[in-house]
C-alpha cells in the first residue's frame, strides 16, 4: 500500500477513534501532534503523517474538566484503537509507554 492509501486510511481510523472517546460518558479529547516535523524520536510516526497523540479530558459532575496525562486512563481506548484494524498500534504497549500515541503500521 502507498503512503497515501496507509494515510487515507489512518485518518479513516482516527475520525472514529475520536468519535468514539466522545460518546464515551464524560470524556472529550482534542488532537495534539499529528503530522508533526520535529520533537520525536527519530523514525517516528508523526513524521510519516501515521501517528497522533490524543489528548483526553474528563469532564467532572461539578462541570470541572481535568487533562487525564497516564497511560493508564488511555487503556479503554487503545484497546478500541487496536480493535479497528490489525495494523493500529497503541503506544501503552511499547517498551517505553505513551498512552496519548495512537498510530498506524508502527512496528508491524
Amino acid at each position: 500500500m502507498s503512503l497515501y492509501n496507509d494515510r487515507a486510511k489512518f485518518t479513516r481510523l482516527l475520525v472514529r477513534l475520536i468519535q468514539y472517546i466522545n460518546n464515551q460518558e464524560g470524556y472529550e479529547c482534542t488532537l495534539g501532534d499529528v503530522f508533526a516535523r520535529e520533537g520525536h524520536c527519530k523514525n517516528s510516526f508523526h513524521y510519516r503523517g501515521l501517528a497522533a497523540d490524543i489528548n483526553l479530558f474528563k469532564k467532572l459532575s461539578n462541570g470541572k474538566i481535568i487533562y487525564l496525562t497516564k497511560t493508564e486512563n488511555h487503556y479503554e481506548f487503545g484497546q478500541y484503537w487496536k480493535s479497528l484494524d490489525p495494523m493500529c498500534t497503541w503506544g501503552g504497549d511499547f517498551k517505553r509507554k505513551d498512552g496519548n500515541h495512537y498510530s498506524y503500521k508502527e512496528g508491524k
